[in-house]
């Protein structure tokens, strides 16, 4: 596995980090032969207070598979306790993830049609609230991901217009925005 993108946010990224990252997260080849690269981002923060103080080293990876993406976050005292604390999570994720998809490809399997029910007309089932905050697209982004969603609605903070970003099929990013 390759990682395509190393950031470091309030953290200066050694040498010996990124290695260190890189050396762990090309173990979880094990779990998945799919995975296509990863993005990290390394943070730490310098807040006196709350869970920051007890855990200031925050390491966050995306990992591209063809069907998708495996998203963990997890904090540590230092940066390498947190690499370790994510890669774990990222085995766990992509162990269920592999089980989905070999379940999902047997049930590509042709199987004795169901009973076709009764056309009835769409109808909305449920109606959610959603505060819109102000964010940039990329911000959006990860929050989609860290809600596991397809689609996230957001304020753009730089038109104060409201949009949506949605996952593609590629793994790519879209972003619907008002015309005119």
């Amino acid at each position: 596995m390759n990682i395509y993108k190393l950031i470091g946010r309030n953290i200066d990224v050694t040498d010996s980090m990124r290695q260190y990252a890189e050396d762990k997260l090309q173990k979880l080849d094990r779990f998945s032969d799919q995975i296509v690269d990863a993005r990290v981002v390394m943070s730490y923060d310098v807040k006196g207070s709350g869970a920051a103080s007890a855990a200031p080293a925050r390491v966050e990876v995306q990992v591209n598979v063809p069907n998708g993406i495996v998203r963990a976050e997890e904090r540590g005292q230092d940066t390498y306790a947190a690499i370790d604390l994510v890669v774990d999570k990222l085995e766990r994720q992509l162990k269920k993830f592999k089980g989905r998809f070999i379940a999902k490809r047997g049930e590509d399997k042709p199987q004795p049609a169901p009973p076709e029910p009764a056309e009835t007309e769409p109808a909305i089932v449920r109606v959610k609230r959603h505060v819109l905050r102000p964010m940039a697209p990329e911000d959006a982004a990860l929050q989609m991901e860290a809600l596991g969603h397809s689609f996230f609605m957001f304020r753009n903070a730089d038109t104060d217009e409201i949009n949506v970003i949605y996952l593609r099929s590629d793994g790519d990013y879209g972003l619907i925005e008002p015309a005119g």
